[in-house]
């Protein structure tokens, strides 16, 4: 819309008159203008302002990320100045437990959780650690699990009875908690059993389960496996088809009574000064037992609590005022990165060898 200041709003001229004899008349209003009908149009967006904003939030990111990996540094600093890195140099943390003497140690190995190959290979590095530091004096080796597989506890048993056989230095098991199957399975290989007295432990024996999903499959699926085998015990068990008795007496041969029999002679190579093997033989039908009830039946030495089996573990190793340590996995953001990136790759693989592999056990799961 555009104005002439020289004439109103009804288009009369503003501009003066010439004279006459025409009376003067009131003068005409000035024009103003009129914004009712106006439009307005917004203002154009500046290009590029979605690119900003991205960067931006690209660079906040990265400004938290780099601030995680400040403090991450920070506390593994800190950590390292409170501990120290084992001699073995090999991603282990050690971390005192109790101040003493450095050059009277006693180290306390960890076993906790549920037994698989991850635990024992952790065993092993932390047995390595301690045999390569000519300040340990002896060990604890602290057990807190129900057991788990057949050759990761047998593993365990293996690298104490290696660390037992190379440096001659005593060994103490301390229970805590629970250490039931393949958790006393580890604590045989010791010199000598202390546990709490709220521990679970004992049962003794094997345990092997596998999943039976024909019905699951043919009646409400509608899916009809097919196996093609080159023999007739090729499958046994099968997830695809029931378990016959025949099936049931040819694994407890080949399976179940080896790693029974392995079982009870290595709770009667470890227990060979107080109890028989046919005395072991009795106690072990997978029966747990109580503290007390445990040093009843001469399965576990003495009962006490942590400060009682560091004052034990001394006594064994002839020293006193010891400097007692543990250690510890050093993590790194990359290596956690990677294990979860792993944990993903393989986590459909591990979800069906769980589903389809029967697995052999020693191992207390709660039920009998």
């Amino acid at each position: 819309m555009e104005f002439d200041p020289t004439t109103n709003t009804h288009g009369e001229s503003c501009q003066p008159q010439p004279s006459s004899t025409v009376p003067p008349q009131t003068p005409p209003v000035c024009n103003i203008p009129d914004f009712t009908n106006m439009i307005y149009e917004p203002a154009p967006k500046k290009k590029g302002s979605g690119w900003k904003v991205f960067w931006g939030i690209v660079i906040t990111l990265s400004l938290l990320a780099n601030g995680f990996m400040l403090l991450a540094m920070l506390g593994m600093g800190a950590a390292l100045v409170g501990g120290g890195m084992s001699d073995s140099d090999n991603g282990i943390l050690e971390k005192t437990l109790v101040e003493g003497a450095r050059t009277k140690k006693i180290a306390v190995i960890s076993i906790e959780g549920i037994i698989e190959g991850r635990m024992s290979d952790w065993v092993r590095r932390q047995l390595k650690a301690a045999e390569e530091d000519n300040a340990v004096k002896g060990l604890i080796v602290r057990i807190a699990s129900p057991g788990g597989e057949v050759s990761s506890s047998d593993q365990i048993h293996y690298y104490i009875s290696r660390f037992k056989d190379h440096t001659q230095k005593p060994v103490l098991a301390f229970m805590q908690s629970i250490a039931a199957s393949g958790g006393y399975y580890s604590a045989v290989a010791c010199d000598q059993i202390m546990a709490e007295p709220t521990v679970i432990t004992g049962s003794i024996g094997v345990i092997m389960n596998h999943l039976v999903i024909k019905g699951l499959l043919e009646e409400k699926l509608g899916i009809s496996p097919v196996t093609i085998k080159s023999g007739p015990r090729k499958d046994w068990p099968s997830m695809f088809s029931e378990t016959t008795e025949e099936e049931k007496q040819y694994l407890a041969e080949k399976i179940i009574t080896p790693a029974y029999d392995r079982f009870v002679d290595l709770v009667a190579k470890g227990r060979k000064d107080v109890l028989s093997k046919e005395a072991i033989r009795q106690l072990a039908d997978g029966s747990i037992y109580t503290a007390p009830e445990a040093l009843e039946k001469k399965l576990i030495d003495q009962i006490g609590y942590f400060d009682d089996a560091v004052y034990k573990a001394e006594q064994m190793a002839h020293i006193s005022n010891a400097h007692v340590v543990t250690y510890e996995e050093v993590f790194s953001v990359w290596s956690i990165l990677g294990a979860e990136s792993k944990s993903r790759i393989s986590l459909e693989s591990k979800i069906l060898e769980k589903l389809a592999a029967p697995r052999i056990l020693y191992l207390w799961d709660g039920k009998n």
